[in-house]
């Protein structure tokens, strides 16, 4: 199998490699068989055995030209953005494929309904300001584009929307606040009248989706939602990282209550919603039927602060 991997050296793109890498060590697969290409700008080399590195810009059209004529049965995208990102790489780098596979998020979808939202729900028609709005459009563009393309060239897609990933070398401030509030100041600050809830979803698990989904009838033409089935509050999460804490490096810390008003007015950077009508509810089960198992919360975040 040839792999082309679009992005693949921060984070989700980092971890999938590494699987991937690892996966083939373990069966003890002939390197000639497989082949991984990852694309990126070179910022951050990467430094894995058998791994074929091109340092370009994706939006550098005369530097896509070399890939003219490049099959693969496989492309993972975790960098389109914008209408157009996947289009280019196709007219200008010339590639083909039999199956890509994109990175999405769970924002596309429609919010405020009230409701658990499975893959079929409607895409979000209205735009919203900032960068955050420009996102949530650019990721709905860039879905639309894919499926298109697909139909028109003949190939399948698999389309993963995750929730909140969490997991090391996450550079999101989210997880990271915690361990640096509780490591060096033995202190949280917590939203105590909080309404909000959140899904999450382990770095590995996403990475594991894509692996599974690679090659894999059942995951041609769909797309995915990816988050576990626990819908997460601020008062859980202190549960958890309170027991994970005690019982894996012996520390405890102490609980800062303050309430969302105070929070909101002094802008302290917490990293999940706030309020129930901030919330969403997603459907993550479709991926299970190709054996993906969610990591619950208290493994996950065991693995992300090194504790095993």
């Amino acid at each position: 199998m040839k792999i082309l991997v679009l992005g693949g050296s921060y984070f989700l793109g980092k971890a999938f490699v590494n699987l991937v890498g690892n996966e083939l060590n373990k069966k003890d697969i002939i390197n000639e068989d497989w082949h991984i290409t990852v694309l990126n700008r070179g910022n951050r080399p990467l430094d894995i055995e058998n791994i074929e590195q091109l340092r370009m810009d994706r939006h550098d059209e005369a530097a896509l030209r070399g890939l003219s004529g490049r099959h693969f049965d496989v492309v993972v995208d975790f960098c389109a953005y914008e209408a157009q990102d996947i289009r280019l790489l196709y007219e200008k780098g010339g590639i083909s494929t039999e199956q890509y596979i994109l990175i999405s998020t769970v924002d596309v979808y429609r919010r405020n309904t009230g409701i658990c939202l499975d893959e079929a729900a409607e895409y979000e028609t209205r735009q919203f300001a900032g960068p955050q709005g420009a996102y949530i459009s650019g990721k709905i563009d860039v879905e639309k584009e894919l499926i298109a393309l697909a139909e028109q060239e003949g190939f399948r897609y698999t389309i993963f929307r995750p929730a909140i990933i969490y997991g090391p070398d996450n550079y999101a401030p989210r997880e990271s606040i915690y361990l640096r509030w509780i490591t060096e100041a033995g202190q949280i600050l917590h939203p105590v009248d909080a309404t909000g809830h959140f899904q999450l979803v382990y770095v590995g698990d996403v990475a594991k989706a894509i692996m599974l989904a690679m090659g894999n009838a059942m995951a041609y033409n769909r797309c995915f939602n990816l988050c576990g089935k626990e819908l997460v509050t601020y008062d859980s999460w202190y549960e958890t990282l309170k027991k994970l804490f005690s019982a894996e490096a012996g520390l405890s810390f102490e609980r800062i209550d303050v309430p969302v008003e105070t929070v909101i007015e002094k802008n302290i950077p917490l990293p999940f919603p706030l309020l129930k009508e901030e919330s969403e509810w997603y459907d993550g089960s479709a991926v299970e039927s190709m054996g993906l198992n969610y990591t619950d919360l208290y493994m996950g975040l065991k693995y992300t602060f090194g504790m095993i």
